[in-house]
């Protein structure tokens, strides 16, 4: 059997993109609909509490949209929320990114992995666990990003205040003798270009968008829900915000045109 209900994907803006791109190039049919939370955008520095509830509520909308899975393309979201998210829909298959600490730590030649995510991220228990787990056989050195998310949601993905803040993010994981840095928010692998260039050639970049997506497939084969057919289904995008707004910056994310709807305003 085939299924083809859509899978909803969302990130507090537009970072999930870079998931949606992964689950797109190895799920092809599938009816995917992406939702960008950028009214409440950035969540890393919103209250734990604020960030469940958001989540909550955009489950709520896929559920009524009955998707067959649904994707946390967003680290803080699922620092936070992901365990609560479970419990509460045990039905539906919810996967969610999370930092690619324990292939970062296995591919490290000096034993020190960089960390690059957000406020809320860090402070997670979930991430918290993720170190207890895979950090004993390395040296974890975090950093929080701050304003790059912010860049990443204008558009701002190689100018020179972007620089600025990369290399202001970067200088400390560096300085500790990172040779891996993980990209531990869903925004930052639009910077990957500006961030490869300032850490040097020597540095490895990980971007755990392809294992999210491989893991998807995972549970729709488990599950025999992967959609069948020879044309791949379209790809829905809604946001919180204004669809104007958003559309302009995806016009530089996505490499075909797209036509961003508003998120209904119950969901909002």
């Amino acid at each position: 059997m085939s299924s083809p209900l859509p899978i909803g994907v969302f990130d507090s803006g537009v970072g999930g993109v870079s998931v949606l791109r992964a689950i797109r190039q190895l799920l092809p049919l599938e009816h995917l609909v992406y939702v960008a939370d950028s009214r409440h955008a950035p969540y890393g520095n919103r209250p734990p509490a604020f960030v469940t509830e958001r989540a909550t509520t955009l489950i709520h909308y896929f559920v009524e949209r009955s998707a067959k899975a649904v994707v946390v393309a967003c680290n803080t979201a699922t620092g936070i929320a992901v365990d609560a998210l479970r419990h509460r829909f045990p039905d539906l298959p919810i996967v969610a990114i999370e930092p690619a600490l324990k292939p970062a730590v296995a591919l490290s030649s000096t034993g020190v992995v960089g960390i690059l995510a957000t406020r809320g991220t860090l402070a997670s228990e979930k991430f918290k666990r993720l170190v207890d787990l895979h950090g004993q056989r390395g040296t974890i050195v975090t950093q929080i990003g701050i304003g790059l998310v912010e860049q990443v949601e204008r558009g701002e993905l190689d100018s020179a205040a972007t620089r600025a803040l990369v290399e202001s993010a970067l200088a400390p994981l560096l300085t500790a003798g990172a040779d891996t840095i993980v990209l531990g928010c869903t925004h930052y692998p639009f910077l990957t270009p500006v961030i490869q260039e300032v850490a040097g050639p020597g540095i490895r970049v990980i971007d755990p968008a392809v294992a999210v997506a491989r893991e998807l497939g995972r549970r729709l084969e488990s599950g025999d829900m992967r959609r069948a057919g020879d044309v791949g289904a379209p790809i829905e995008f809604l946001t919180s915000g204004t669809p104007e707004d958003v559309g302009c910056v995806l016009a530089r994310l996505w490499p075909d045109p797209v036509e961003v709807a508003a998120l209904p305003d119950r969901f909002r």
